[in-house]
């Protein structure tokens, strides 16, 4: 017959095991969530109201339901053209030309790559040229207050490289 410590030593071991494999799944949990925490706040740097690079708009970015970021031209400096709302006139599709620039969407399905700490596989309107370019955006040097902004043709390689600056 086996002593009685004997079957309590095992359920102890057992309970021990229990409350070791609670803590591993805990310790892992809160890791988890710190590291989704860490990349929310990277790609959300973007999120806010830009002044574009010659002063005379702001961008308003925001994230959608679907996770994508795009932005909106939420002012601009001469918002009127002879006495009414500028419009999108410069736009190809004669359907478009009416639409008014204010509240334009300019920035358009961008991703975060965490890898590369950029904006990528978005779109570009310059509604100055009637034009959209592929494009994409970054900070450089940790400045969360300088946004760097470039459209392109094919490769990101070659194209217009512009800096905007968070509307405070």
């Amino acid at each position: 017959m086996l002593p009685i410590n004997f079957f309590c030593n095992i359920e102890l071991n057992r309970l021990t095991d229990q409350l070791n494999n609670m803590r591993k799944l805990f310790v892992l949990s809160i890791t988890m969530l710190f590291a989704f925490a860490v990349f929310a706040q990277d790609e959300s740097k973007v999120v806010g109201t830009w002044l574009t690079q010659y002063g005379d708009s702001k961008v308003t970015i925001s994230k959608d339901a679907k996770g994508k970021f795009n932005g909106e031209i939420s002012w601009l400096r001469e918002p009127n053209k002879n006495g009414k709302p500028k419009v999108d006139d410069k736009n190809p599709d004669a359907k478009l030309q009416s639409r008014p620039i204010m509240g334009l969407r300019l920035l358009d399905g961008f991703t975060y790559n965490q890898k590369d700490k950029e904006w990528v596989d978005g779109k570009i309107y310059d509604p100055k040229e009637g034009k959209t370019y592929k494009c994409l955006m970054w900070f450089e040097d940790n400045n969360y207050e300088k946004l760097h902004v470039k459209g392109y043709i094919g490769f990101s390689l070659i194209g217009k490289e512009v800096v905007w600056t968070l509307d405070k």
